[in-house]
């Protein structure tokens, strides 16, 4: 026997050195160990799935920040999704399903590919894990384009500036390039279009950067090196001092062909203190830089044709144009102001008023010809515009908030049609500008503000308008003492810890703090004449003893902290508007509204502090309130409002919150509350069914929200008209019952859709006939029998049976038989989905002629979105979502998705 083993040696020599022994061993390790194996790639796979979650977290992270992936991470993660177990699963439990020897002898070959594959698949795993646990760096910033587009409107005139800005970039001796000229004029407009511009001709430059220098009167250097920085992907240290990283910015740019564009120099600097270099003809790199500190010498005659035959109308017009100055701001707003004149008396008492108004000393001439538009305001108007100069700069103002301080302040009386008359008639007089993407906001030009702060000055009035200039302090308290108007709104301040002494202050704006947490204990002491006092959006936890508060008729302690009222807020006998919404940690009233008798608004909505019982409802002497906004925590409760209360009629606003017993809702129960604009139900965890039924009377309902609410499987909505006929906002979350809600087809004016965390929601639209059986036929809940359910079912399953053809001949409004057809979603502005795990589709395509954005975020298995191409979405702006996620769709026209992806998509 050892002679036979010693003759055999060298041949398992010969095949150990070839591997052949060990490929043997695996081969029958993998047939006799094949559950093991199986159980040890089950392990790893859930170790592949927790490393994988970490990785694609610290991507996200670093696709947060405007990075880019990792190439080594986007690799490993393209191949840990090409990784195919399924397939082997489905073979394994095949396998597993012959148990007998016999069986498992006559499936020997596949048992050995089994296992093989099986054996290849751990080795991978294995491999992926490690290399997984080994990365140190999931992203990097992206090389920066050499031209960084900037918002570009459509101008006319600027083609002569443009081209002579072009001529001058182009000599070899204009290193340096100012560009002066009125506050208004048009050089920020310019220096946008300028810097676009160069997106086409950057081959003889290696960045172009643009620094908007100053929004006030003091030089931000550390913002202007964070944008040198990030333009020239340089790493940044906060912890670095400005004049060491000015060094090193100065070497940095000084390597580089640049095209530096400063817009609004207000005061003087010298450009190494920043970090930029001088630029020289050896550098062959530009400044260009803005100011509004020495003006351009030009001339400009503007002829306007009158009606009038009259060349004395001719004649004032043209006087009037040139008295501008060539300022489009000043000729937009005194061709407001003049249009209509016909009779020559007119025009000539228009042309002598602006004459005497740019008579005035040491006055801008500028504001001197804007004053006239301000003139012909009446006096309310007149105090109604300077009031909005309380707010910041550059921002929007809400019209909302305006009507209501201008109420308490008593400029208005009582009359709140009147207050959105005036700003129509500011925007009319272009002293206010609507905002383009809200119309329940108006912005103020921030030439027009600057006019309004000086009218203030002019007519001896004390305002005190700090907002939106980053303070961490506020003003001392001398600058309060004479002040009649305080805004130090939209700042960093922390504390108001002294007691001013301000007597004659009516209105003061603290709000949008979000670090203030302290006021002192005598902070209103001395404000005896104060009617306006708005904290919202602070961090305070209590206010103090506000009894001297006397004439006090607005106050709004919304977004805050607050744990309960002052105790003797009671004694505010004027308040007219107290706003407690949103109040997140408010326990009590201590029953103090409830005796603040000429309350018109009380606003309690998605607050801590909620009516529990039925005893505590007791705000029946409140006998002139308007407007309530409340949350309610029982269904007792939300009967006895239900039932002709005098609250119901009141109701704007109402929060559902932890109604335990509460099982169904219909909308038809809240016919009382003819002014409900917003319901928010949340944490009602036995809700199954809302049912928005046939209107019976006008419903106003505008904003909908459903929130944790885990048994909710069933929302119904009836033919038009509904209770939901007016919805413009939709919002869900949480709700993991709700399969789809096609439902929304029937939410004719709805603009905003947003779902988050609906665990098992496959689509948001079922197009299935089965499904429109499901969400109308099948419920057995009676629509009070205002509806045909048979005859509806019918018109959905017509519907869903000629929409796609529908939805490719209705670009210009027909449909298949040449009737017009309403698109389902003619308002839908705005999608947003966030973490609907199962998600698969939005809806077949169709027709969304006013959605702007789809923003898509944690849908892993979403594949289809509803846009085929551009046509049906004529004011699509922007579709946001990961790369990751956009690489998946599915799309059947290559040339429209590279179309879509290059001009709308934006990676988050």
């Amino acid at each position: 026997m050892a002679d036979a083993i010693s003759c055999l040696q060298p041949l398992c020599d010969c095949l150990d050195g070839t591997g052949l022994l060990d490929a043997a061993g695996r081969e029958v390790a993998s047939f006799l160990r094949l559950k093991s194996n199986w159980g040890d790639l089950d392990k790893a796979r859930e170790s592949l799935g927790a490393v994988e979650r970490m990785v694609r977290g610290r991507v996200t992270a670093e696709l947060n920040k405007l990075n880019v992936c990792d190439p080594q991470v986007e690799l490993w993660l393209r191949r840990v999704d090409e990784l195919k177990l399924g397939a082997i699963d489905e073979d394994y439990s095949s396998l597993m399903n012959y148990s007998s020897i016999c069986q498992c002898t006559r499936h020997a070959a596949r048992r050995s590919w089994i296992g093989k594959r099986i054996v290849e698949a751990l080795d991978e795993v294995n491999k992926l894990i490690e290399e997984g646990r080994r990365f140190k760096k999931f992203g990097f910033k992206p090389s920066p384009e050499i031209v960084e587009r900037l918002p570009q409107t459509k101008t006319f005139g600027l083609e002569t500036m443009l081209v002579q800005l072009h001529d001058l970039l182009e000599k070899a001796d204009s290193n340096i390039i100012g560009i002066w000229g009125q506050g208004g004029i048009g050089k920020t407009t310019l220096l946008h279009a300028f810097n676009n511009d160069l997106e086409k001709k950057v081959h003889n430059y290696q960045v172009v950067i643009f620094i908007e220098v100053s929004n006030s009167e003091t030089l931000d250097t550390l913002e202007m090196q964070k944008t040198i920085s990030e333009r020239l992907n340089l790493p940044w240290n906060e912890a670095e001092i400005t004049v060491k990283r000015a060094r090193f910015l100065v070497k940095a740019l000084s390597r580089k062909r640049f095209v530096l564009l400063l817009d609004d120099v207000r005061k003087k600097f010298r450009l190494e203190d920043v970090g930029i270099p001088t630029p020289d003809t050896n550098s062959q790199s530009k400044l260009i830089l803005t100011s509004r500190f020495q003006e351009l010498s030009t001339e400009a005659c503007a002829a306007v044709e009158s009606p009038s035959p009259s060349n004395v109308v001719r004649d004032h017009a043209i006087a009037i144009a040139q008295s501008c100055g060539g300022l489009p701001l000043a000729l937009n707003v005194i061709g407001t102001a003049v249009a209509g004149y016909e009779e020559p008396r007119d025009w000539n008492s228009a042309a002598d008023a602006i004459k005497e108004n740019m008579k005035f000393e040491g006055v801008d001439e500028m504001f001197a010809t804007l004053k006239y538009s301000f003139d012909r305001l009446t006096p309310t108007q007149q105090q109604c515009f300077l009031y909005c100069t309380l707010f910041p700069e550059y921002g929007s103002i809400s019209k909302e908030h305006l009507v209501d301080y201008w109420l308490a302040e008593g400029l208005l009386l009582d009359d709140r049609e009147k207050g959105n008359q005036i700003i129509r008639s500011l925007i009319s007089a272009c002293l206010l500008q609507t905002t383009s993407s809200m119309s329940s906001k108006v912005k103020m030009h921030h030439i027009i503000r600057h006019l309004g702060l000086w009218l203030v000055n002019m007519e001896d009035r004390s305002f005190v308008v700090k907002a939106g200039m980053a303070l961490d302090n506020a003003p001392p308290a001398i600058e309060w003492k004479e002040a009649t108007r305080i805004s130090i709104m939209s700042n960093n301040i922390t504390e108001l810890s002294f007691s001013p002494k301000c007597e004659n202050l009516t209105t003061l704006l603290i709000q949008n703090n979000p670090k203030l947490n302290k006021l002192g204990w005598g902070f209103f002491k001395y404000m005896r004449s104060l009617k306006v006092l708005d904290l919202s959006h602070t961090a305070i936890t209590s206010i103090p003893e506000c009894d001297t508060l006397v004439a006090l008729q607005h106050l709004d302690l919304s977004y805050t902290h607050i744990m309960r009222l002052p105790e003797r807020l009671w004694l505010l006998k004027e308040l007219r508007h107290l706003d407690l919404s949103v109040t997140v940690a408010l326990e009590d009233t201590l029953n103090n509204c409830s005796k603040l008798h000429k309350l018109r608004v009380l606003n309690l909505f998605r607050s801590h502090y909620g009516i529990r019982d039925v005893d505590d409802l007791n705000l029946d002497s409140l006998r002139d309130l308007l407007f309530l906004g409340i949350t309610i925590y029982s269904q007792d409760v939300l009967k006895k409002l239900n039932e002709t209360h005098p609250l119901a009629k009141s109701t704007h606003r109402l929060n559902l919150k932890y109604c335990g017993d509460m099982q169904s809702i219909k909308i038809s129960d809240f016919n009382h509350m003819k002014h409900l604009e917003e319901l928010h139900v949340e944490s009602c965890y036995d809700l199954n069914t809302l049912v928005a039924d046939t209107e019976l009377t006008t419903s106003c309902l505008q904003a909908l929200t459903l929130s944790v609410l885990p048994s909710l499987e069933n929302v119904l909505v009836a033919p038009m008209p509904h209770n939901f006929r007016y919805v413009r906002k939709l919002s869900i979350s949480q709700c993991p019952k709700l399969l789809n809600i096609t439902w929304v087809r029937r939410l004719e004016l709805l603009e905003r859709l947003v779902i988050s965390n609906c665990d098992e929601m496959l689509t948001i639209v079922e197009e299935a006939n089965s499904t429109e059986e499901q969400q109308y036929g099948t419920q057995t809940i009676k629509m009070q029998g205002y509806y045909s359910e048979e005859q509806d079912d019918h018109a959905m399953a017509e519907s869903s049976r000629n929409e796609w053809n529908d939805d490719y001949q209705s670009v210009n409004g027909e449909s298949t038989n040449g009737a017009t057809r309403q698109p389902d979603f003619p308002k839908l502005r705005s999608i947003v989905l966030t973490d609907v795990k199962k998600l698969r589709s939005i809806c077949t395509p169709r027709d969304f002629p006013c959605l702007e954005t789809l923003r898509v975020e944690d849908c892993p298995n979403l594949r289809r979105i509803p846009l085929c191409s551009t046509h049906n979405c004529g004011k699509l702006k922007q579709i946001c979502g990961s790369s990751d996620w956009w690489k998946k769709l599915q799309w059947e026209d290559k040339e429209a998705v590279a179309h879509m992806e290059s001009k709308y998509f934006i990676p988050i």
